[in-house]
């Protein structure tokens, strides 16, 4: 069960989080899980009418269809959510969690019409996905790169919830909060999180959070079912400087440490007879890049970057690559010897790409 963690780096395990995905297994099993597009230019008025944003938007947001692997062989586990096409060529932003796993994917598009799709790219720490189609007279959204986000601006959100007929649905709510972190139930943590009281539901996994210039501001991913009107989105800050690297390399460019970090969860301590129950564990060190010239060494466990706790990979990350103006990131962790710190070169930052 995810938890929501609201404080960045220390999850605080209150509340029950859901993703948006709508998932059968040879019925109806709920669970929750959420999607965005790309372009943009100078600062948007946001101005339009609910009814004309959802005009400019809705023909670019598709429902995904995806078919899994059965739990037995009497059953078929199959679900639904929701993407955006982010490009004419048939690029489509989705969520991971929507289609890890699954065998067939099929998209919807506005228009009535179903077309197969692939998977292209993936990555978990993001919780993105981009899924490829073949079709003409695509509409692409607009993205927003950088959104100027209010808190108590009004946004909607577009997507197709419980796979219902007749396309997609629209709710409008508000911006409640910027910069939230959510634990997922796999244990990593998601960043650069829009919270909004749009109402979202199993099924907007994948669909996008748009703004009152129509355009798309964030990717709907999860809700806070226990609380009234507590749902997340990805915002697009986080999401649009690695679309360009999705499209071409089918992956998230990150900097090449010199070895694999991995969640240190029981069945990671166990294997590896850790102590600690929490970090990430460095495997596969290699000695002539950054972190094993730095004296990192295999099976050490990573606790803190600059002094900010470490829980899982997603952690890490963002610690390290917004880890201030400094040229070294400090890693204090726990080797074989017992506690140590030790002094790394900061990896380059990100260059966004243009719109």
């Amino acid at each position: 069960m995810m938890r929501i963690m609201t404080i960045l780096r220390r999850p605080v395990r209150t509340f029950s989080f859901f993703w948006l995905s709508f998932i059968g297994l040879s019925g109806a099993n709920l669970l929750t899980w959420a999607a965005p597009a790309p372009s943009a230019v100078a600062a948007p008025d946001k101005s339009l009418s609910v009814p004309a944003v959802v005009t400019k938007v809705r023909p670019s947001v598709v429902t995904i269809l995806t078919r899994g692997v059965p739990a037995a062989p009497s059953q078929t586990q199959s679900g639904s959510g929701s993407g955006v096409i982010i490009d004419e060529s048939g690029y489509i932003l989705t969520n991971n969690h929507l289609v890890m796993g699954m065998k067939s994917i099929v998209v919807g598009l506005s228009t009535g019409r179903l077309t197969p799709g692939r998977v292209v790219a993936r990555d978990f720490l993001l919780d993105l996905a981009l899924v490829k189609i073949t079709a003409q007279d695509l509409v692409p959204a607009m993205l927003s790169p950088s959104p100027e986000l209010e808190i108590g601006e009004s946004v909607v959100a577009i997507g197709n919830p419980l796979a219902l007929k007749g396309g997609s649905t629209v709710t409008v709510g508000v911006v409640s909060a910027l910069d939230r972190s959510v634990l997922t139930p796999d244990g990593e943590t998601l960043y650069d999180l829009i919270q909004t009281d749009a109402a979202i539901n199993p099924g907007n996994s994948g669909g996008p959070l748009v703004d009152l210039s129509g355009r798309v501001i964030g990717i709907n991913v999860a809700i806070a079912p226990s609380a009234q009107a507590i749902s997340y989105a990805i915002s697009m800050d986080a999401i649009y400087p690695h679309i360009q690297s999705m499209m071409v390399r089918g992956s998230i460019y990150r900097p090449d440490l010199g070895f694999v970090p991995v969640t240190v969860t029981p069945s990671i301590m166990a294997t590896f007879g850790l102590d600690g129950d929490r970090g990430v564990l460095a495997l596969q060190v290699d000695s002539a890049k950054p972190a094993g010239a730095g004296g990192l060494q295999n099976g050490d466990v990573i606790t803190a970057v600059d002094q900010h706790q470490i829980y899982n990979t997603g952690d890490f990350w963002h610690a390290l690559l917004r880890s201030g103006d400094h040229p070294t990131v400090q890693l204090t962790l726990h080797g074989k010897s017992g506690p140590a710190t030790l002094q790394l070169p900061k990896p380059p930052p990100l260059i966004k790409a243009a719109p």
